[in-house]
């Protein structure tokens, strides 16, 4: 998409289509479904479904169905549980700021995981 923005401060896209009739509307509410699409494409990549893990089938099939779920969890959490900014954060960025907790464990035998009571800045 090409855009340039005149001195009035209105905004003009501009985009090239080989489709066969159809209102100017129609055509960009299908672009921009396309391109929502394509992100949630991208952030299931980056969820998981890059790399399968097994040589079966069945265990990929598995594998690939709790991406989904976890694509979907990621997606209704962004609807209901942040605002903003981070409505739009990739799943990495959600990964690092959100779903991680610092924890430090003492020496010795035991195993202890302390969590500090002054977590991070709210978002």
């Amino acid at each position: 998409m090409l855009r340039f923005t005149d001195l009035g401060g209105h905004r003009f896209t501009c985009f090239a289509t080989d489709s066969k009739g159809g209102q100017l509307a129609d055509l960009e509410l299908r672009h921009r479904l396309r391109a929502r699409c394509k992100d949630r494409i991208r952030a299931a990549k980056d969820t998981g479904l890059r790399n399968l893990p097994r040589h079966g089938y069945t265990q990929n099939q598995i594998w690939t169905e709790l991406v989904a779920i976890a694509c979907e969890l990621l997606a209704w959490t962004q609807m209901f549980a942040l605002t903003g900014q981070a409505r739009r954060w990739a799943p990495r960025r959600l990964r690092l700021r959100t779903f991680t907790a610092a924890g430090r464990t003492p020496g010795g035998r035991r195993l202890r995981l302390r969590i500090a009571a002054a977590g991070p800045a709210p978002l």
